[in-house]
């Protein structure tokens, strides 16, 4: 990377943590897989270039990119640097304001996203992005470990929580590897982790009121020492809870992510939501 076009220092208010060692960097570029398929409408989309890292090893492989930065200093070196690469179409906003449904055209293409997610805003990022998973293929994305974890995780395990139901409802997660803080600049404090997320079709997510999901699975983790029938005293009764096929004496984390979707389908087809 042309490391004279960058001569602002990592922000910290912004979360910045540039990664820097090339063999991660090779790693994240093999995750995301051969070059896309433009003749079938996908576009790769990079959330955070930064100081492009692997922005510019994306642009050698696949020919042509879009990112989004928030960050104003850094569009200019980053447009210049991209001359010797390919094409790079810069996006300066909030990547939570960005709309990917018509960045997508519609349903015209599908979007591929990779991206360093700032991890002070990594959660809200994820559950943005779900909200237009129709047109996203995939992601690969890098985040704390912990995060990482959660999003993975099984039920029954101590960080399985709404995190994993909410994504694993959504999508099939994969853990690929771990990253160690020397790898960036400046070094975080926790070890970072890259995760690939493949949006599930329609026809398998099988959540006929997404929005009785979401109460549901935020009222059972908000408060993880309780059991169903007490976390969702708001929501429903212990027989509402039986009748879905769960136990109502479980706590939320031993909860399969299938069970919490048809709880939340027998909740909303019976209009039993208080």
């Amino acid at each position: 990377m042309p490391a004279s076009h960058f001569t602002e220092p990592a922000k910290k208010h912004l979360g910045q943590h540039f990664l820097h060692e090339r063999t991660y960097v090779d790693r994240i570029v093999q995750a995301v897989g051969p070059p896309v398929d433009v003749a079938s409408g996908e576009r790769l989309v990079e959330i955070g270039p930064g100081q492009g890292a692997i922005t510019f090893p994306l642009l050698d492989r696949h020919g042509a990119l879009t990112v989004i930065e928030f960050d104003r200093d850094l569009i200019s070196p980053l447009t210049e640097a991209a001359r010797a690469h390919g094409e790079l179409t810069v996006i300066h906003r909030d990547v939570l304001k960005v709309d990917f449904t018509a960045l997508a055209e519609g349903v015209r293409q599908r979007l591929r996203l990779v991206g360093n997610l700032p991890y002070n805003l990594s959660s809200p990022i994820l559950f943005h992005v779900l909200e237009h998973a129709p047109v996203v293929r995939d992601m690969v994305f890098m985040l704390q470990k912990e995060v990482v974890d959660r999003m993975a995780a099984p039920p029954g395990s101590k960080v399985y929580g709404r995190l994993s139901v909410m994504l694993q409802a959504y999508c099939r997660v994969e853990a690929l590897f771990t990253v160690p803080p020397g790898a960036f600049r400046p070094p975080p404090k926790v070890d970072s982790a890259v995760v690939r997320l493949v949006p599930l079709d329609t026809t398998e997510i099988g959540i006929g009121h997404p929005d009785t999901f979401a109460r549901v699975v935020r009222d059972a983790f908000g408060q993880r020492r309780k059991t169903m029938r007490n976390a969702l005293s708001r929501v429903c009764d212990a027989d509402a809870i039986s009748a879905a096929g769960i136990s109502p004496t479980l706590r939320a984390e031993q909860v399969p992510v299938a069970d919490f979707v048809r709880l939340a389908n027998s909740l909303a087809g019976g209009a039993d939501i208080r």
